[in-house]
């Protein structure tokens, strides 16, 4: 377990701007959550991990974000709706309005760092208005030891001030919440919004643009983990398709749960200290670790305690964006320091709604590049306003708010790095099965899990006629057996025990691949264009 004794010395911040002295520097979790509790700003749950709500924002804004368009990134970025430009003009002007209204505040000051291989570290600061979301920057970055903290220089700087609201006619803004980074400045400035997420996801977007641009290492919105022989496991996915829960495996040490990069050198390294999990449905039955992890020094988001203070993970009256935040070392099987080497399976997560895909299917390298490019999962219904059946979501390099170069760009470094080490790639749906949400089922958590073990272990044997079948609609190659797993679930087409409507149902999520891939298509080789579903509904 990692220290969390408390650093004693001060910190100036008035290079910052900030020239008052109310300021609490590397406090420790305990401390974060006394402060917490003191200025009730949350709760504490039986078995004392904190609960707190984030307010008006129960998860990203991504019409918020913004990059500034500048020297460094104005002919680089893929801008749009997705990576909007902001002046630096209104940057500096609003910087400086944010920092007037924390001058008047206590703040909560930490010095922490990404990237866990010692050659692509990033030294961080963290300056935040509420004690809780210093705890959570405490979680979720790398912390330094003391002797590393005598004359830490940051590289970066996060300046959060959820209490603080911009005034969109003046600053430039769309509305009162801004997540905005500067890379000329070197600052992640956010407001406006008590989602802890937007944190991280700052600093994560600042290290997929610098990683790709300037260290020539591909970044990954993935998990990973590490099997007794050596060899890393990495899984690519959307928010709930499984990403934390596949990768914490109490048969593979994990080297982290959502953010990392792949270097030339072939090594996989985490950028984070610890995990960010959505705990809806949340049990120990089907997920031990992580239920495990939480306890006290975590942070529960946005969820409901009953009278005795309980946690009722069924509960989605908030958001069903119900989350926790917890050091790595609170999960027993981690690899110390989170790298890796030698990555031999990547697996592409998606929750199907529509019931369609195949539970896992084999990718050819077209293929891969395909799937990696589309990033699919879909929305079901009640998960937004408006939603009343299964939806297509498309999110390029399973992470697009995340991404500020063209998606092409990590697909093409994708592409060469399997290639070059030969790695399997698959595609897993962790959705739906005997028809869409609404008739069907969710796919049972352990058939998922003997799927991926006999991937990983080679159980699902060579690809030959005999023991995989090519889907007649998306083409991909799906296994005829795996140990643990009935046989008729492995065919979606055969679970729904109605061929019209399945075959009606595939084409129509076909169709959504082919349409969204087209703003992709003037960037992307036949190669790759052959990788897609081939056949139209007509």
């Amino acid at each position: 377990m990692e220290s969390s004794t408390q650093v004693t010395k001060s910190i100036s911040l008035r290079a910052y701007g900030i020239d008052h002295d109310r300021i609490n520097y590397q406090l420790t979790p305990d401390a974060l959550q006394e402060s917490t509790l003191a200025n009730d700003m949350g709760k504490e749950t039986d078995n004392g991990t904190l609960a707190i709500n984030t307010g008006k924002f129960t998860g990203r804004s991504p019409k918020d974000r913004f990059i500034v368009e500048d020297e460094i990134t104005k002919d680089k970025i893929w801008w749009g709706d997705i990576n909007i430009p902001f002046s630096p003009e209104n940057f500096d002007a609003l910087y400086n309005k944010v920092i007037s209204y924390l001058n008047g505040k206590e703040l909560y000051v930490r010095d922490a760092y990404a990237c866990a291989q010692a050659d692509y570290r990033m030294n961080i600061r963290v300056i935040n208005e509420y004690p809780w979301s210093n705890m959570f920057a405490y979680n979720m970055f790398l912390r330094p030891t003391e002797d590393e903290l005598r004359g830490f220089d940051p590289e970066w700087t996060v300046v959060n001030a959820p209490g603080f609201l911009a005034d969109p006619s003046a600053d430039g803004t769309r509305q009162e919440n801004f997540a905005i980074l500067n890379f000329t400045r070197k600052i992640a400035l956010i407001g406006g919004t008590g989602y802890t997420g937007e944190i991280k996801k700052g600093i994560f977007s600042a290290l997929n643009f610098i990683l790709p641009v300037f260290k020539d290492t591909l970044p990954m919105h993935c998990s990973a983990n590490v099997g007794e022989d050596g060899d890393t496991a990495i899984f690519f996915g959307l928010s709930g398709t499984g990403k934390t829960t596949l990768s914490t495996d109490p048969h593979r040490r994990l080297i982290g749960d959502d953010e990392h990069g792949w270097t030339k050198e072939n090594t996989v390294f985490n950028f984070e200290g610890g995990c960010y999990a959505k705990v809806i449905d949340l049990s120990k039955e089907n997920e031990p670790e992580i239920y495990g992890a939480i306890k006290k020094g975590a942070i529960l988001e946005n969820v409901i305690l009953d009278d005795k203070r309980a946690v009722d993970f069924a509960d989605t009256s908030i958001t069903q964006n119900t989350r926790v935040s917890y050091p790595i070392y609170h999960i027993d099987n981690i690899l110390e320091p989170s790298m890796g080497t030698n990555p031999k399976n990547i697996f592409f997560l998606t929750a199907d709604a529509f019931g369609v895909l195949p539970p896992i299917s084999k990718l050819t390298p077209s293929q891969a590049a395909y799937h990696f490019i589309s990033g699919y999962t879909a929305k079901v219904a009640g998960t937004e306003a408006g939603v009343v059946e299964p939806v297509p979501s498309f999110s390029a390099c399973f992470g697009a708010p995340f991404m500020p170069l063209h998606p092409t760009v990590y697909a093409e470094m994708l592409s060469k790095k399997m290639t070059a080490s030969g790695v399997n790639v698959w595609l897993v749906n962790t959705g739906w099965t005997g028809g869409p949400y609404g008739v069907g089922t969710r796919m049972k958590l352990k058939y998922t899990r003997a799927m991926i073990h006999a991937a990983l272990s080679g159980e699902l044997g060579l690809y030959t006629y005999d023991t995989y079948h090519i889907h007649s609609v998306f083409g991909v190659a799906q296994p005829r057996e795996c140990p643990g797993v009935p046989t008729s679930v492995l065919s979606p087409r055969a679970t729904w025990n109605n061929d019209d409507a399945y075959y009606k149902t595939a084409f129509k999520l076909t169709n959504a691949f082919r349409e969204n891939f087209k703003k992709f298509e003037s960037y992307a080789n036949e190669e790759i264009r052959r990788g897609g579903p081939q056949r139209y509904a007509f």
